[in-house]
């Protein structure tokens, strides 16, 4: 599926009784868990593998911002949908996700993440993702 001619991936998941808070609401910090479900699903759509072309190039995509909007609760057993669309892929990678209810599709969760490309072991941040993770995820 893409969105505004960039790809994106959608994932279906169930809230388990773990991710909840005392409250019985989806605990704030388990929607970057879905998320990063979504985007991996996403690179992979791609044919984008982090972790080998980290083995390969010494390349690491640490995420160095992220923000969420909560709009409505997820509680256990909610069926849902995580959406991940790519917004740039040049000089960072920047994900927007979205998280609504597979039966209603009311908008739970909004958020947006933003990785750099980081040589290692030297610990230095490129000015721009490497051409082929690219060529990639804007093909």
């Amino acid at each position: 599926m893409e969105a505004y001619g960039r790809p994106s991936y959608e994932v279906t998941l169930q809230v388990q009784f773990h991710d909840l808070d005392p409250l019985q609401v989806v605990w704030h910090g388990n929607y970057f868990k879905y998320f990063e479900t979504a985007r991996f699903g996403l690179f992979e759509q791609c044919g984008v593998d982090l972790h080998s072309y980290h083995r390969d190039t010494n390349y690491i995509f640490p995420i160095v911002r992220t923000s969420t909007k909560h709009l409505f609760p997820l509680r256990h057993r909610d069926l849902f949908v995580c959406r991940a669309s790519l917004r740039e892929a040049r000089f960072k990678i920047v994900m927007d996700f979205e998280i609504r209810l597979a039966d209603t599709h009311r908008v739970c969760t909004t958020g947006r993440s933003e990785q750099v490309a980081v040589k290692v072991p030297e610990m230095e941040m490129q000015f721009m993702i490497p051409a082929d993770i690219r060529e990639k995820l804007e093909a």
